[in-house]
This record gives structure tokens, C-alpha cells and sequence, in this order.
């Protein structure tokens, strides 16, 4: 099992709407990404990248072709069986928080591992914020923190499962610059310690250069693949 992708897609397609109005999001993506390494996919805006991102995390359902994510084949399971896959092997961070309003800090966090059943999950969830930097934010509400604080909550949630993979959909979109390093800052240095893949959209090209890879998409391909490090035109 080890030795096999974290994520492999072979010639997905996926189109969105309906009628005349249908259009062809995905066109035959092929994609392999090594477990353990950090990925930065990048590409104009509305070039299918963070459509790609949700067929890769079972959020959006491929029309064709192979999705195996941690050893998993998605394309044959239904809404529930995606729904325990993905809390087990899989942790989202969102542009937009995404945080129960009327739920604290600590709730939030220990949502996932409630609807697990894991017998300490309010254990776990306050060791994830203390880790975040958040231990005296646990009893807070959303409304009652930062745009910043809410993104460590965000973070703390995909990380309290011990997910094998982290994707990020613009993670500092919301945020202004010094708060989206912190951020950066706190996956990364999560990915390293605890040996996830980690896979983030962004428009930032200095941010996705600080992965493993880059990888372009452009009209709902794979256009080119380039080390973190190669010169390249800016991102829309």
C-alpha cells in the first residue's frame, strides 16, 4: 500500500450544468502525486483546478475515469461511503472558514471526531488547537474571532482526524498577508511533521513554489508541470 500514489487520476473528465448550458470542466486529466510530498496546483481562474481539487477529496463525482486517492477507488462508492472515507483519510481547509456558527472552537474541532464516534474527541480537539496556538480561544465563537483564529480553527479541524492527505482550496484567500504565512506556515510545518500529502490551490505562485511541485491547469488540463523552484508566468 505504501508503495502506491497518494492520489492517482487517470483520464477524468467532469462536466458541470445542465443543457445548452452544460459545460466541460475537466478534459481527460492524468495525475500522480507521491505520498508525503506538497503540491501546489496553479492556473488562471476558472481553469478547473479547484474542480480538481474537490474530484480528488470525492466532493465532485468524476463522469469518467479513475479516481484513487490513499489506495481508495472512489468512482464505485455512494454519498455515504465517500462521507467515512473522507473522515478518515482527508482534511479540508476552505477559503471560507466553513466554521459552525453556533458552535465554539472546541466544538468545531471535535465535530469530525463525534461523528466518528471517537471516544475522545474533545480530548483531541483541544490538543489541535493548542497546537494551532489557540488554547485561549477554545470556548470562543466564531463571530467572537479573527478572520486569522478562524482559519487555525479551520486547520485544526482537517488536522484532528490524523488525515493521510490535506488539501487546501485558497487557504489565505480571506486573509491578509501576514496572517496567510502564519497559516501557510502551520500546514506546512504539519506536513512535514506527521508526513501527509498536502495539496493546495492557489493564485499565489510564491506560495505554491514553496511545494514539492507545481502543477498548471489550463482549460481543464494539465498543461505543464514544473519544479517549485522554475521561473513562470503569473498567475491570474
Amino acid at each position: 500500500m505504501t508503495d502506491q500514489p497518494a492520489i492517482h487520476l487517470k483520464d477524468v473528465h467532469l462536466s458541470l450544468g445542465q443543457g445548452a448550458g452544460r459545460v466541460h470542466i475537466l478534459k481527460g486529466v492524468d495525475l500522480e502525486i507521491a505520498r508525503g510530498t506538497a503540491v501546489g496546483l496553479v492556473g488562471p481562474s476558472g481553469s478547473g483546478k479547484s474542480t480538481l481539487l474537490m474530484v480528488m477529496a470525492g466532493l465532485e463525482r468524476a463522469d469518467k475515469g479513475t479516481i484513487r486517492v490513499a489506495g481508495q477507488d472512489l468512482q464505485p462508492l455512494n454519498e455515504d461511503a465517500l462521507a467515512r472515507f473522507r473522515g478518515r483519510n482527508i482534511g479540508i481547509v476552505f477559503q471560507s472558514f466553513h466554521l459552525i456558527p453556533n458552535m465554539t472552537a472546541l466544538e468545531n474541532v471535535a465535530v469530525p471526531l463525534e461523528l466518528a464516534g471517537h471516544p475522545a474527541a474533545f480530548a483531541k480537539a483541544r490538543k489541535e488547537l493548542e497546537a494551532v496556538g489557540l488554547a485561549h480561544r477554545l470556548d470562543h465563537y466564531p463571530s467572537q474571532m479573527s478572520g486569522g483564529e478562524q482559519q487555525r480553527v479551520a486547520v485544526a479541524r482537517a488536522l484532528v482526524v490524523e488525515p493521510e492527505i490535506l488539501i487546501a482550496d485558497e487557504p489565505t484567500g480571506n486573509l491578509d498577508e501576514s496572517t496567510g504565512r502564519q497559516i501557510i506556515e502551520l500546514m506546512f510545518a504539519a506536513q512535514r511533521e506527521r508526513g501527509m500529502t498536502l495539496v493546495i490551490v492557489t493564485h499565489d505562485l510564491s506560495l505554491a513554489r514553496q511545494c514539492d511541485r507545481v502543477i498548471r491547469v489550463r482549460s481543464g488540463e494539465i498543461d505543464e508541470e514544473a519544479p517549485a523552484d522554475a521561473s513562470a508566468e503569473p498567475v491570474a
